[in-house]
């Protein structure tokens, strides 16, 4: 059978450091404020011109292809997650093979937020195993401070999110018990609107108190985008934090037992687990219910923040460089978002 496996695996992290202290110049919070909820320290902040989604994917992608042992021309297919493309259409699928010279190949854009990583690996690995594609290069990449509340309305939010990239080539394999043994896929539309960024949006009338026929064209266009939503806030992300914080840490631990009971796998199995990077205290609860140690556990999110679909490939490229995955390593990977959507991926290193 075939398989699919990590050939290669890279991450960019842009230069810029903003600390909790550098926050407080902007909005009323402290140190200590955002430590204490979401074990948060510092994040990055991609260049406002000169960095965008695109390029710090580009980044990461010539490490993952270059530890592959490839090119950009031997890439076959490319599946890229993100939540904040470079437009809002095309995606930044083309705009990276168009940046790295590669073939015409296909390029699919994810848009699954913070579960767009385990989701984007999922789509490649069938791909792999029906033998159409060869070489896939899966990129989470995100440039969330261009569009934040960096005011103490929007500070709930906004000291949360990172810039950052991360990516892997995914190779086929006929070598039994290697690579991705399982993904799965959940959501729970129920909640949409708890962890949304609802505008610019073509729902238009499902906010309105009045029937879209009594407004004229004009009206009708500043539905989509305002200088009233942009006075109220309306164009930033919306979350309700405890809603948000009680279903993932029942879905994370849940769907992680699934990818272990389908491989008739235990916890103990686990060499590593590394969790999409959402909250420090989310991934500490789950590591407390499974009755993980702290060496089987990777956080990161202390440095860089939550960077949602980029979090699962920066901290498993971190992992790998630190030396804290090892050839034939039992790797899970479990990510919780909007949605509501969550997932795991369970692969032998």
């Amino acid at each position: 059978m075939i398989h699919s496996y990590i050939k290669g695996i890279g991450k960019y992290l842009p230069d810029n450091v903003v600390t909790n202290q550098d926050l407080t110049k902007y909005m009323d919070t402290s140190d200590e404020w955002i430590q204490e909820r979401t074990g948060i320290k510092e994040r990055r902040y991609a260049h406002r011109t000169e960095e965008t989604t695109t390029t710090m994917a580009v980044e990461a992608s010539t490490i993952a292809i270059e530890r592959a042992g490839l090119t950009p021309q031997d890439i076959d297919f490319v599946v890229f997650a993100t939540l904040s493309p470079d437009y809002y259409f095309p995606g930044c699928g083309v705009l990276l093979q168009r940046a790295m010279k590669m073939k015409e190949i296909g390029a699919l854009d994810v848009r699954n937020q913070c579960s767009g990583f385990v989701y984007a690996l999922s789509v490649a690995d069938q791909f792999i195993k029906a033998g159409m594609y060869q070489n896939i290069l899966v990129v989470g990449s995100e440039k969330h401070s261009f569009g934040l509340d960096f005011s103490t309305r929007g500070r709930n939010v906004s000291v949360i999110f990172g810039d950052g990239a991360g990516a892997v080539v995914l190779g086929a394999t006929t070598e039994a018990n290697r690579g991705i043994l399982s993904t799965h896929l959940h959501s729970d539309g129920e909640m949409a609107e708890l962890l949304a960024m609802y505008n610019p949006g073509t729902h238009a009338n499902h906010w309105l108190e009045q029937p879209l026929a009594d407004f004229d064209q004009a009206e009708i266009g500043e539905m989509f985008m305002s200088q009233q939503m942009l006075t109220k806030g309306q164009l930033y992300p919306f979350m309700d934090g405890p809603s948000v914080f009680k279903k993932a840490v029942v879905k994370f631990p849940e769907v992680i037992q699934e990818a272990l009971d389908h491989n008739q796998l235990k916890v103990t199995d686990i060499d590593m687990l590394i969790p999409h990077q959402a909250n420090l205290r989310i991934a500490q609860f789950v590591q407390q219910k499974l009755g993980l140690p702290d060496e089987k556990v990777y956080n990161n999110i202390q440095r860089y923040g939550n960077t949602t679909a980029a979090s699962i490939p920066i901290a498993l490229c971190e992992a790998f460089e630190e030396g804290r995955i090892q050839e034939k390593d039992l790797v899970c990977l479990a990510a919780f978002g909007s949605g509501f959507t969550w997932g795991s991926v369970l692969l032998r290193w």
